[in-house]
């Protein structure tokens, strides 16, 4: 993903915990989903926080997920 000029990179905290990380995301309806493999040095936050895992670029609307668990690999 190529970042604006404009925008400054926040470094997700979840980089903390490992390059490469398992998400477990808490949806606002009561659904679970499990990403795993996360590159953590692609997450870029907004109204849809984006990513990549080894095979694909994940969008979350941020507005229904209530919380999110991160296991280091």
């Amino acid at each position: 993903m190529p970042e604006r000029k404009d925008q400054v990179d926040l470094k997700s905290s979840v980089a903390s915990v490992g390059e490469k990380v398992t998400k477990i995301i808490h949806f606002s309806g009561g659904n679970k989903r499990t990403v795993e493999h996360v590159d953590t040095g692609t997450i870029k936050q907004g109204q849809f926080t984006k990513f990549k895992t080894d095979n694909c670029l994940v969008m979350i609307n941020d507005a229904n997920v209530d919380m999110i668990e991160v296991f280091e690999e």
